[in-house]
């Protein structure tokens, strides 16, 4: 096996058809619930089990690589695999049919949410789901916890991630960039480890080539941005635009690890969105398939329904929300097509490795800011910022909850989702069943 370094060639035992790719992926974009651990482990059966497409150590190289990217890495493992067997268009095949359904789904409850929001079924049910969210996010901190935090490095550079977030407001950007210089640094004083590269990565792709793939592919990416500013510029949509491309550089840790900064600036900033429905967008993005930060596009659905100008709302919506998934989703391809080949032969360089590694610890204060925010609002409905000190530029605040203002349903749908999953080990699908039913019994029958 081996693989050409400016397209795939023959990788595996079996070569699928174009028509049994589009079919696989079809149907691993229908099925992929459950966030990227759970999608990585659906591909992986699929693909090396079931198929046997690919081996277990290329399969394993291809997931190395792309933990290594901003963005989803399981839609971009996805292209990565399409690109390894039927070059560009399984690549594009690839990413898009690990996207399209659950964007479909997305679309379609947000439509449903902005048109009925206050009907008391819907209120009901995604009072149940929001309170359940609260428990699966405290789970993503226990698990990605787990695996980042190695050293008492780590651990201090996720509490100071946490403490920078939580008590200072500083922008998620520059906390990760933080991260990553203080990574650089300290690991000047640790010896490096040998990483075996294969030859075909080891060798250099023509420049000329990459340079103009890469530009193609921002092209199409920034395409929508100047139509958008002409054509439509009393809408949100293209703040939509600029704002997500923006995210989808910083995106390290994926959907959990911005949504914090994202749902600060869609309501404080744009005021998109209210502070509860951040939640509730969450619990739509946990009941679809396909990667969680299509909680995005819910985002943009509200921008563009809100602020649709001249556009009927649902259309406006609708635009907004297929936005928001092109920033976030198509730097994925730039990713794979244009960066592959070179970020590949940088996995053995050790300051490389000591960057990710120290941005993947700060990511878990990022999830455990988003887990204590999240907390605060379920539980309560009435949290009120406290300003403790100034630094010149930045302001020590504190935001408290009103205790009068405890919502002690949301606190027992919430214990209930936490013994499920802690517990019991079950599956998001189920908690969020039963949170559901507990959300609709509270609203009609306390």
């Amino acid at each position: 096996m081996s693989i050409a370094v400016d397209g795939p060639d023959t990788v595996a035992e079996i070569q699928p058809t174009f028509a049994e790719l589009v079919s696989a992926f079809a149907r691993i974009g229908l099925m992929s619930f459950g966030g990227p651990a759970a999608q990585i482990a659906l591909m992986h059966k699929i693909c090396v089990e079931e198929k046997r497409w690919i081996d277990e150590d290329r399969y394993l190289h291809a997931l190395n690589y792309c933990m290594l990217l901003p963005g989803p890495e399981a839609q971009q493992l996805a292209t990565y695999i399409g690109w390894l067997l039927h070059g560009v268009r399984g690549g594009i095949v690839a990413g898009l049919l690990f996207v399209l359904p659950g964007l479909a789904v997305i679309l379609g409850l947000s439509s449903l949410y902005a048109l009925y929001q206050e009907a008391s079924l819907v209120t009901g049910l995604f009072f149940g789901l929001k309170a359940a969210v609260l428990a699966i996010v405290v789970e993503a901190v226990v698990r990605i916890g787990k695996r980042a935090l190695k050293s008492g490095f780590h651990h201090g550079l996720a509490a100071a991630a946490f403490i920078a977030l939580f008590f200072f407001s500083l922008p998620f950007p520059l906390v990760v960039l933080a991260a990553a210089m203080i990574g650089l640094i300290h690991a000047r004083g640790v010896p490096s480890a040998a990483i075996d590269i294969s030859e075909e990565v080891r060798a250099r792709p023509p420049l000329l080539g990459q340079f103009a793939t890469l530009l193609f592919w921002v092209a199409v990416w920034l395409a929508p941005l100047p139509l958008l500013w002409l054509l439509l510029p009393e809408t949100a949509l293209p703040e939509v635009q600029t704002f997500f491309s923006k995210m989808a550089l910083v995106t390290f840790g994926g959907a959990y690890a911005v949504l914090a900064y994202v749902a600060q600036v869609a309501v404080d900033h744009y005021a998109w969105l209210k502070p509860g429905e951040m939640l509730d967008g969450l619990a739509l993005a946990e009941t679809t398939p396909g990667p969680l930060v299509l909680v995005l596009s819910y985002v943009g659905f509200l921008a563009g329904f809100r602020q649709s100008g001249v556009l009927n709302p649902l259309v406006g919506g609708l635009l907004g929300g297929v936005i928001a998934a092109w920033a976030t989703f198509i730097p994925s391809f730039i990713w794979i097509f244009a960066g592959a080949p070179y970020i590949e032969r940088l996995r053995g360089n050790r300051l490389l490795s000591a960057a990710l590694s120290a941005i993947t610890a700060a990511v878990v204060g990022v999830i455990l800011n988003l887990a204590v925010w999240f907390a605060l609002h379920v539980i309560f409905t009435r949290v009120e910022p406290v300003n403790l000190a100034s630094f010149g530029p930045l302001s020590l605040s504190v935001p408290l909850p009103v205790w009068s203002s405890l919502d002690w349903q949301a606190l027992v749908i919430a214990l209930v989702a936490a013994v499920m999953i802690f517990r019991f080990h079950l599956g998001i699908g189920k908690t969020l069943v039963v949170a559901g039913l507990l959300g609709l019994a509270a609203r009609f029958l306390l």
